[in-house]
């Protein structure tokens, strides 16, 4: 069994609360940040004490977390600046060993993979085994090294009527360069195979070669007048 963290995870939006509450069933101590009171009330009443109201990209709220003990820490704001920023001050003024952030928009992956910093994609699975790459000694499972530079993830919703929708994987006419990862359904994920069937509302997570973004977009969102 591996050592016990103590992982302080900025931001309670779904990837947030949903990772607290893995590493937490996992035996590791967690403190979540909020800035937003209801959404902090939401997540409140399931985990208590475990949760603090405030900005996480102010050094105060930070240092009454912990932040100086902390083994890891983890920026999943919506917001790619504050996880930068975040990320920096844990890094370059506590020292922490360990930092996880959020790209949410993959045209600022270059900013974060600048300032060495590791971006990981809105989805709690793959933060898991990207914490898993990061964090071996920890004794949990190796799953899945992610891309290395000059790759992007992106995530996006399949729409009705788009190109993908209620097509299997083998079938999309994805460009050379792009790979579909994995599928995001019902709050639970999966590495699909050619026979994958994808269906409106699923996430998807593909790993493409910078500048291929749009074309692939296009596949998973339907046109206006299809729509």
């Amino acid at each position: 069994m591996g050592r016990r963290m103590y992982v302080i995870i900025v931001g309670a939006g779904k990837v947030g609360w949903n990772l607290a509450r893995e590493l937490i069933n996992k035996g590791h101590e967690v403190t979540v940040i909020e800035s937003n009171l209801r959404r902090y009330q939401i997540v409140e009443e399931e985990l208590e004490h475990a949760i603090q109201y405030g900005d996480g990209s102010e050094l105060w709220v930070l240092e009454r977390a912990g932040i100086e003990r902390a083994d890891l820490v983890i920026a999943v704001t919506g917001d790619d600046e504050d996880n930068i920023l975040i990320s920096q001050v844990a890094r370059e003024k506590y020292g922490v060993q360990r930092i996880v952030a959020r790209c949410n928009n993959p045209r600022n992956l270059q900013h974060f993979q600048l300032l060495g910093i590791s971006p990981v994609v809105s989805a709690t699975d793959l933060i898991l085994r990207l914490i898993e790459h990061e964090v071996p000694e920890y004794g949990l499972v190796h799953l899945l090294d992610l891309p290395a530079e000059q790759l992007e993830i992106i995530e996006l919703e399949v729409t009705p009527g788009s190109a993908a929708a209620g097509r299997r994987v083998g079938e999309l006419e994805l460009p050379d360069g792009a790979l579909v990862t994995a599928i995001l359904r019902n709050g639970s994920g999966f590495v699909p195979n050619a026979d994958s069937l994808i269906e409106p509302g699923d996430e998807v997570l593909v790993v493409l070669d910078v500048g291929l973004e749009e074309q692939v977009t296009q596949l998973f969102h339907a046109r206006p007048e299809a729509a």
